[in-house]
């Protein structure tokens, strides 16, 4: 259940005000604005984050004079830096990511204590990350696909503990589903490590939207001849990556060699 203080939370229970303020029930008012129905309830109860677009979306059907677009302003000061916000927003509404990450576990993939270990104790950080998993496991729309390649020095890698490191890694092989797959490129493949993180997000209608890592920031961009070159990379290096089942392998011999 979400907290019922955070930000977040409040932002949705002043929209929840002026819903019924107007008459309209959840299904009704998404009607009107051609966003789900489980959006708008994830929204009200706090579950979910609101974009800049569904608060102008609400407060130009609501009649709120611009209301809830400014009660966004408690987004400036949230744990995401104003450019990953923007990325945040477009994982929310996802249908597909396709993620190469050498460095790290996955943010969507992390456990708590492996979270709070990378972002220094932040615990305000390590719920909005936690947070964005949900997108994982919503139920409307379908939770989205996702598709990882990592490089084995992120299984190697010590993050705070072996403890740690190893109820991590038993997670990440656990996660396996139709929907979501782990794959790893092992330690001497001609790019492991030498490229930086990235994420394709494809959106419902098939346009799509890409995120790189740099090392003062993340970019996220929509320029299709950009996107282009990164599916290219990214079937480049799914490509020396081992097979799903393999990988998996390696994951849990992983724990039983290094981190048990």
């Amino acid at each position: 259940m979400a907290n019922l203080y955070t930000p977040q939370a409040i932002w949705g229970r002043e929209l929840r005000h002026y819903r019924k303020a107007a008459g309209l029930t959840q299904g009704q008012l998404a009607e009107r604005i051609h966003f789900s129905e489980s959006l708008i309830s994830g929204v009200e109860t706090g579950q979910l984050p609101a974009s800049p677009e569904f608060a102008d979306t609400c407060d130009e059907t609501l009649a709120t004079g611009g209301a809830l677009r400014r009660l966004l302003d408690w987004r400036k000061g949230q744990v995401f830096p104003p450019w990953f916000g923007r990325w945040a927003d477009k994982e929310q509404v996802a249908t597909s990511l396709r993620s190469y990450e050498p460095i790290l576990i996955p943010g969507l993939l992390q456990t708590p204590e492996y979270a709070l270990e990378v972002l220094y104790g932040d615990e305000a950080a390590v719920h909005a990350r936690l947070a964005r998993q949900e997108v994982l496991k919503r139920q409307d729309p379908a939770p989205l696909r996702l598709r990882c390649v990592i490089d084995e020095a992120v299984l190697r890698r010590l993050i705070g503990s072996p403890k740690i490191m190893r109820e991590q890694l038993e997670y990440l092989a656990a996660l396996t589903t139709p929907r979501i797959s782990v794959q790893v490129v092992p330690l001497g493949g001609m790019r492991a490590g030498l490229e930086a993180g990235f994420i394709i997000a494809t959106l419902e209608g098939g346009s799509e939207v890409a995120y790189f890592d740099t090392a003062v920031r993340g970019l996220v961009t929509s320029d299709q001849d950009e996107i282009a070159a990164a599916v290219e990379k990214f079937e480049a290096i799914r490509i020396e990556a081992l097979p799903l089942h393999m990988s998996m392998d390696l994951i849990r011999r992983t724990v039983e060699e290094r981190w048990t």
